[in-house]
């Protein structure tokens, strides 16, 4: 089994190895190939991937280069995790957007779409390559904006998935907070990529929600951000995105402070590339858990196994095609849903009637990431302007003008239309 990571030279990488080496009788890989265009990187994770495997004792043979085509030749998935631009261009998503009272963050409001827009030609150029080599090979999508991503991948017609931790982050605190294991935990997650709830928490078939916020509410609450009597009001649990929306003001007021998240991740990776070097590394260092992407690698061992192997379905949080999942939503919408997933693909299992809180929020957001993507696809100032007015954290046409020509004047370099 061949498989090929996209952005292999990434800080997240020794976090999916050590995946790969801790489940290699879930998903047995032979071969891992890494693709980079950053040489200096892919020289330094390459030998720490190796070394890991050779620690634990796995068989599989990695491999690093710079040419995709090479690399995805005969894969049977490729696993995307690039970041166009590298953190300076995070860094300027989570900075303009402040200066009109907004919320800059890399995957929600105007930062994200500028993301979206500088992420979705480049992830379409490596799927038509992909197809072009190796047509029956799955495509998982971890690239931010997972959802728009992933959706324009799919409007394409390509087999693809998107992939997100945070699900399986929120099953792993569920499951401490109640002394299970995270197997026995099974979440009613529903929503849109960084746009999700926990509806229902099961163990044993029973609904634990409601005991969960009574007995570890507070210590969901402070996970959160959010005020423990919001969580009470709705009667779920919101991923850590929804306080971008519920408590937005506080947000920028604490983002116009502070070091931005950007600034925080580079001095980590520059801190975590000093460590890779060091010959004598063999496992993934503590301090990657601060890096963010909890659990990713599980994650993703789970669901490429799920498409690989004909083991029966398994159920995974997964970012489709709706398909009437969420009746409210287009069928070509994004969703972030349990499903079961073969070889054949994921079907979303059955949603429970929502809240019209929920509801609302969703459809709103999709209106957006509709426009957000047919921005990304063909350009064009108007395009963008739209795309910022239809997203509820801006909604005023003054807000959306400035946005559009800062968005525009931060990206030129990475928008061919520009």
């Amino acid at each position: 089994m061949k498989l090929t990571v996209v952005g292999g030279g990434s800080t997240y990488t020794p976090e999916l190895i050590d995946g790969f080496a801790r489940l290699r009788d879930v998903l047995p890989v032979t071969e891992l190939v890494l693709t980079d265009p950053a040489t200096d990187r892919l020289d330094l994770i390459g030998p720490l991937s190796r070394r890991i495997f050779a620690r634990m004792g796995h068989p599989g043979r990695i491999t690093t280069t710079t040419d995709l085509d090479a690399a995805v030749e005969g894969a049977d998935a490729v696993l995307l995790q690039l970041r166009v631009g590298g953190q300076a261009a995070r860094l300027q998503d989570e900075t303009w957007p402040l200066e009109c009272g907004c919320v800059g963050q890399e995957t929600t409001g105007a930062g994200g779409l500028a993301k979206a827009l500088r992420t979705v030609p480049v992830v379409l150029d490596i799927a038509d390559r992909v197809r072009r080599t190796n047509p029956d090979a799955w495509i998982i999508d971890f690239t931010n904006p997972v959802g728009i991503v992933t959706r324009a991948l799919l409007r394409e017609g390509h087999k693809a998935l998107g992939l997100c931790n945070v699900a399986i982050g929120l099953q792993r605190k569920f499951a401490a907070l109640l002394n299970v294991a995270p197997s026995e935990v099974h979440l009613d997650h529903v929503g849109l990529n960084h746009l999700t709830w926990e509806t229902a928490v099961h163990v044993d078939g029973e609904d634990v929600l409601p005991r969960l916020l009574s007995d570890h509410g507070e210590a969901i609450a402070a996970d959160l951000r959010l005020p423990l009597p919001l969580l009470t009001t709705l009667g779920v649990v919101p991923s850590y995105y929804l306080r971008y929306f519920y408590a937005h003001d506080e947000v920028v007021a604490e983002m116009r402070t502070r070091p931005s998240r950007a600034a925080e991740v580079a001095r980590m990776e520059k801190e975590l590339l000093t460590l890779y070097a060091d010959p004598a590394l063999d496992e993934k260092p503590a301090l990657l858990a601060e890096r963010g992407g909890a659990y990713y690698s599980e994650a993703a061992v789970d669901l490429a196994a799920a498409l690989l192997r004909d083991a029966g379905s398994r159920h995974q949080v997964v970012n489709t095609l709706n398909n009437g999942t969420l009746p409210f939503l287009p069928d070509d919408a994004v969703v972030e849903v349990p499903a079961a997933v073969t070889t054949k693909g994921a079907a979303p299992l059955p949603v429970q009637r929502l809240d019209p809180l929920l509801t609302g929020l969703m459809a709103n957001v999709t209106a957006y990431e509709d426009l957000a993507l047919e921005a990304a696809l063909h350009g064009g100032r108007d395009r963008v302007f739209r795309a910022l007015l239809a997203h509820p954290l801006i909604g005023q046409y003054a807000y959306a003008d400035r946005l559009t020509d800062d968005l525009i004047a931060h990206n030129r370099e990475h928008l061919t239309w520009a």
